[in-house]
């Protein structure tokens, strides 16, 4: 049996807000029912007690029936962490990203909808991949995304 790439997941401190970020600025669209995780089979997925998890899944653009962004709140779960690791409701991760037409379109659609640039716009050539458009920005609650071009 193969296995096969399920979704990416974002702890956000607000997931409503953090979700619209993502259907205005890249056209991700709501993929119900919402979800309210709580209770013991929850409590002991996560090794944590009391846990309540809401949020959504977003159907990422290009795909119909293809990996999803799940965007989840804890509900008035403190974060913890573990020997210093990072802790499941700990927000953030490295970064995702999103290939596009249009770098500069996108980036400006980003800051419009409360996102915040990171770096520049770079054009680089990659040997053996092509030219590379490229820019590294935040969503609202800081969370690194790439707006990339490929040609």
């Amino acid at each position: 049996m193969q296995a096969v790439f399920a979704h990416t997941n974002i702890i956000a401190d607000d997931w409503r807000k953090l979700a619209k970020f993502y259907i205005d600025t890249f056209g991700c669209e709501p993929l119900p029912p919402e979800r309210n995780h709580q209770g013991d089979w929850i409590d002991r997925v996560t090794n944590m007690k009391n846990v309540h998890i809401s949020g959504i899944h977003l159907r990422l653009p290009g795909y119909v029936d293809g990996p999803t962004l799940e965007i989840f709140s804890y509900i008035q779960q403190p974060v913890e962490k573990e020997n210093g690791l990072p802790a499941l409701n700990k927000p953030g991760l490295a970064h995702i990203a999103f290939l596009v037409e249009d770098v500069p379109f996108y980036c400006n659609k980003l800051l419009r909808n409360g996102g915040s640039k990171l770096g520049e716009i770079v054009e680089k050539k990659i040997a053996g991949a092509g030219l590379l458009t490229v820019v590294y920005a935040r969503d609202p609650e800081g969370n690194i995304i790439e707006i990339q071009n490929w040609k």
